[in-house]
């Protein structure tokens, strides 16, 4: 058991792990929280790889060490908590109650090495499987099962992202099964898997990024001329939203206060559309939703939610649409839909008495 020998094995790894560490050092966009877990992942990955080494060679020995039960033991608790860390990086606002399951297991395992309720070393160096033997990929299935159904109360999200959550989640459950009909050590597979699995999700990130505003999550205007060009040919309804009275809340509470007035709406909006109804902020309190093969009874019921979205907030919005005929370009439908946004702001101040400081507010 020699530094190079682990070098030899697990080479691929450490460069997938160093070369993480230092864009992560450099990143100017993710949060300081989704950086850290995505570093703690990283960390976990190189300790697990390090000691699977170690347990391996201990494992290939004549003779029995004392050693071989304690390495096992953090082997087992890693895997869960790679798991449960990953689940965290997928869905930042977990609570931290979620990794109940990966202490218990942890604990399991531990107490496992003098009495072998989960596995056991004989005197002849063998591994042996105890009652409690296939815990930590119970538990593991758990975390799968438990991803699976987020993803399926999020099955709002847009199709790239579903897409990219069934590929982690198909990778991870071969992570699972292929141990179980295996003799030899999957731990190498294990790891790369696992830490490619970060770096692919940590590059759909970034790509987010590129097509999100930054202040409220929803697609940004570049992302509209994108989709207007990708979707033109199932396009069906252009929804024009504009917010009421955003200049005044700006001038009287501040621009922070305009700004969480933007991301309450936001989410609003997001709530209220479905999967083919995608939503972008173009510029300033101007929102436009693209709605794919929906018809006008649809698109109606779409700016029934919106509105009573909205009215659960202190705030208002104006909004128009207009649907797709056989001679309308996208931007012909989208200024009918201005048009009737128009409209519908002029009722707004005309029954409310406000001023207008602006046709935008």
């Amino acid at each position: 058991m020699t530094v190079w020998g682990y070098l030899e094995d697990h080479w691929s790894l450490l460069v997938l792990l160093v070369g993480m560490a230092v864009v992560l050092f450099s990143d100017i966009h993710l949060e300081r929280r989704m950086i850290r877990r995505i570093a703690a992942a990283n960390i976990m990955m190189f300790l697990y790889s390090v000691s699977c080494y170690a347990e391996a060679y201990l494992g290939d020995q004549p003779e029995y060490n004392v050693l071989r039960p304690i390495l096992s033991a953090f082997n087992y608790s890693f895997i869960t908590f790679i798991f449960v860390t990953i689940i965290m990086i997928m869905y930042p606002d977990q609570k931290l109650y979620l990794f109940f399951p990966a202490v218990l297991n942890a604990v399991l395992c531990f107490v496992s090495i003098p009495t072998g309720i989960v596995f056991s070393i004989d005197k002849n160096n063998h591994f042996q499987r105890g009652i409690l033997g296939y815990l930590t990929y119970f538990i593991n299935g758990l975390y799968l099962l438990y991803v699976i159904l987020k993803m399926l109360l999020n099955s709002r999200s847009h199709k790239e992202e579903l897409s990219m959550v069934v590929f982690l989640s198909l990778t991870s459950v071969l992570c699972l099964i292929i141990p179980l009909f295996s003799s030899d050590s999957t731990s190498h597979w294990f790891n790369m898997t696992i830490a490619v699995d970060v770096i692919i999700y940590y590059v759909f990130l970034l790509q987010q990024f590129t097509k999100k505003d930054p202040l409220t999550k929803l697609l940004n205007r570049q992302s509209y001329y994108s989709d207007a060009e990708k979707y033109a040919e199932h396009i069906t309804a252009v929804v024009a939203i504009d917010i009421n009275g955003l200049k005044k809340i700006n001038d009287r509470e501040g621009h922070e206060a305009g700004d969480t007035a933007l991301r309450e709406l936001a989410v609003c909006f997001g709530k209220a559309a479905d999967r083919r109804q995608r939503v972008y902020r173009i510029g300033g309190d101007e929102y436009v939703i693209l709605c794919v093969g929906d018809p006008e009874s649809e698109v109606l019921s779409l700016i029934d939610r919106i509105r009573q979205e909205v009215s659960g907030t202190p705030y208002t919005c104006s909004v128009g649409y207009a649907m797709k005929t056989e001679d309308s370009t996208l931007d012909k439908l989208y200024q009918l839909a201005d048009a009737m946004l128009y409209e519908d702001k002029k009722q707004y101040y005309e029954k409310t008495g406000k001023d207008r400081c602006k046709r935008r507010t």
